[in-house]
């Protein structure tokens, strides 16, 4: 299953789509000078690159094999991700009201960051090994019973925007696989009405951002803060920005956590609107290439597990800009290769590498002239 790249799999690789990462990877540093200058920690940007310098390894590692193999262990990848979910309730570090990160001295690991990419590998296996043309409600009870399980242990700690993005992984590799439309509007209807029930599982700080989001001037020197700051910072920025470094709200320390939650607010601010369209216009044509990739897979997982990762990228970069200009409520979601921390950008950069994979190994499902399988 390990197999060293060959000339069918360069011929095959997608170099616009690593050279899209690349390009955000550089603009990530960039604006992590900036943003830790900003918030008075100048060593934030040497920390960034070396998780980048290990992401990098860590998306070239994923070329090295197979990406098949993930599927025949995908269980195994699974009970690992739950049994460290549950070490993170027990002997967790608490940072911030949560208790969500597990010290390994030099880092902090974060699993539930982890588990976005282990359920999108979890949920495309199930898939590929349960392959319809289209599926029924009672069709979907396992891959919602194995999403469940991370969902709870995530919750608890609480961090309730990861908890939900689990479930919006699963809707969005059960799009793909084809539901059928009476099951959809079973489900919809079903979320609908669970809101009221979730609206009482709800922490009160929980229920305060939800509040916040639809009225923030209703406390603006408290849950409002943020995004008031922020809505500040990127209309400030008009149309080319106040210059590098030069950004008034995130160097006077009116806006915070601008290295992590609110980066793109400290891009948008010292690049204006021309900059924020182009950092986006990067985002966009990364993930029109994943899904190319998903399309052009010969096999089904292939297809899966493109689509999921790049579906992965995208509700990431979604949410969190969408967070950050006050289309929704803050709920920590972090920029995919922008924003600070080591467990996202080796989960981004490990979901890279397996979109790359795939689109070099589209080869081993095609065959020559004579019928034979090339592998």
């Amino acid at each position: 299953m390990f197999t060293k790249p060959d000339k069918r799999f360069w011929k095959n690789f997608d170099w616009l789509f690593a050279m899209a990462i690349l390009l955000l990877l550089a603009a990530g540093f960039i604006n992590m000078y900036s943003a830790s200058h900003a918030a008075g920690h100048a060593s934030f940007q040497w920390k960034q690159l070396a998780w980048y310098g290990l992401g990098i390894m860590v998306m070239a590692a994923m070329l090295f094999f197979d990406y098949r193999i993930l599927a025949l262990w995908h269980i195994h990848i699974y009970v690992i991700l739950v049994l460290l979910l549950v070490a993170v309730l027990f002997v967790g570090k608490s940072a911030g009201g949560a208790q969500r990160w597990l010290p390994l001295g030099f880092m902090n690991l974060q699993p539930s960051e982890f588990a976005k990419l282990t359920m999108t590998i979890v949920i495309a296996s199930w898939f590929s090994y349960n392959y319809k043309p289209t599926y029924g409600l009672f069709d979907l009870w396992q891959p919602v019973g194995l999403t469940l399980v991370p969902v709870a242990l995530i919750y608890l700690e609480p961090d309730l925007g990861t908890a939900v993005f689990l479930v919006i992984i699963l809707g969005s590799i059960v799009y793909v696989a084809h539901l059928r439309w009476t099951a959809f509007l079973t489900v919809v209807g079903l979320v609908m009405s669970m809101l009221p029930l979730a609206w009482k599982l709800m922490h009160d700080y929980q229920k305060k951002r939800v509040l916040t989001f639809l009225n923030p001037e209703s406390d603006p020197q408290g849950s409002g803060y943020h995004v008031i700051q922020s809505k500040i910072a990127i209309g400030s920025g008009q149309l080319f920005g106040k210059g590098y470094m030069h950004g008034t709200q995130a160097h006077l320390k009116f806006l915070p956590e601008v290295h992590t939650d609110f980066a793109f607010s400290i891009w948008c601010e010292e690049w204006g609107f021309a900059g924020a369209a182009l950092l986006l216009l990067i985002f966009c044509f990364m993930l029109a290439r994943g899904i190319r990739i998903a399309a052009n897979s010969k096999d089904v997982l292939g297809t899966y597990l493109a689509f999921g990762i790049t579906a992965m990228l995208f509700w990431q970069a979604l949410i969190n800009i969408c967070m950050v200009i006050g289309l929704m409520p803050v709920v920590g979601i972090p920029l995919p290769f922008i924003s600070y921390g080591g467990s996202s950008v080796i989960t981004s950069m490990a979901g890279a590498g397996i979109i790359l994979n795939i689109s070099g190994r589209r080869f081993m499902f095609q065959k020559d002239r004579k019928g034979n399988k090339l592998a």
